[in-house]
């Protein structure tokens, strides 16, 4: 059975020390910042690589996020994985819980993370349900 968990979020992304890959093929990078309430309270820090051209409409980013904090009262921490496109006007994302990644009260996690932004404020829903550790 899945459970439903639901909330609002800040990001503040910024770009990584300047010289860090010299050389090699031009990837967007950010660092990424997210700051979580609601039924998830805690802190999400991860990394984001991007390519294409998103000032021309079409654009694709990988990021893996650790998300650190209290889940429906229990304390523990688990990585979100990231992936997603725009081309077009048309967009797809898909955010789930990489599995085995759960420690502590949230060992066992599994599930998917949604988004949704409106007028300028994050907000997250997401369905998970525990596995036996």
């Amino acid at each position: 059975m899945f459970i439903t968990a639901k909330g609002t979020f800040e990001i503040t992304m910024q770009a990584p020390p300047s010289g860090e890959g010299a050389g090699r093929v031009s990837l967007g990078r950010m660092l990424i910042d997210k700051y979580y309430s609601g039924d998830l309270i805690g802190i999400g820090q991860g990394e984001m690589l991007s390519a294409g051209n998103p000032a021309a409409g079409s654009a694709g980013y990988v990021a893996i996020e650790h998300v650190t904090g209290t889940l429906d009262g229990m304390s523990g921490s688990f990585a979100l994985q990231h992936a997603g496109t725009m081309h077009a006007g048309a967009s797809h994302l898909s955010i789930s819980i990489v599995p085995g990644s759960g420690t502590e009260g949230l060992a066992g996690i599994q599930g998917k993370f949604k988004l949704d932004i409106v007028d300028s404020k994050h907000y997250y829903e997401l369905e998970y349900t525990m596995d036996l550790v």
